[in-house]
């Protein structure tokens, strides 16, 4: 389901690229529009990532809440993700999302161009796995996982990954969240955790 139309870039913006690691369209390298905070997970981050989920992947229902480039939500669709809803706040980016997913021919997928707080009031129906990270150096962490931490977005057996930069402030995760996995590369610390 698309809900939103597909537009070019605008003159003079620059662009990057992203590279699918695995699945059906593994070696794809998608553009991406470069835009203030968006920073596309590193390729060995994802590859760690779904390694931790590679007998989780196929068949789940995913949230991408911060999608940036939308590299985790299309490396989940490209390892045989059931659905992935993108969660976009800044236009341009929103609207490259959709033009990658329109050239790989996927359809099981809905991308929001709003902020994650909007989707976060308005969501209802749960996930098996969300995708957490937000852009750094900026407060929105610790209130988005308070805020997910609910049955509109989580039951026992959810598994959420969460992304930040290293030594920032500490963050205070959900008690009946298990910490399954953690691992630091460069500046960036990363966790997968199960709801318990």
């Amino acid at each position: 389901m698309i809900h939103q139309t597909r537009r070019k870039p605008t003159k003079g913006s620059k662009l990057g690229h992203v590279r699918i690691i695995g699945g059906r369209w593994k070696g794809r390298r998608l553009k991406f529009i470069e835009v203030a905070g968006l920073r596309p997970t590193l390729d060995r981050v994802r590859e760690t990532l779904f390694n931790w989920l590679m007998h989780d992947i196929h068949g789940a229902r995913c949230l991408d809440l911060f999608a940036g480039s939308a590299a985790l939500g299309i490396e989940a669709l490209s390892r045989g993700a059931k659905e992935v809803v993108f969660v976009e706040k800044n236009k341009k980016a929103a609207d490259f999302i959709h033009k990658n997913l329109q050239d790989l021919e996927f359809s099981n997928y809905k991308v929001f161009n709003t902020s994650a707080e909007v989707v976060i009031k308005k969501n209802e129906t749960p996930y098996d796995i969300i995708f957490v990270d937000p852009p750094f150096f900026q407060e929105y962490l610790q209130t988005t996982l308070k805020s997910i931490n609910n049955e509109k977005f989580v039951t026992p057996g959810t598994l959420v990954y969460v992304e930040r930069e290293k030594h920032s402030d500490e963050i205070e995760f959900p008690e009946n969240w298990e910490r399954l996995k953690e691992k630091q590369v460069g500046g960036l610390e990363f966790y997968l955790f199960s709801i318990k």
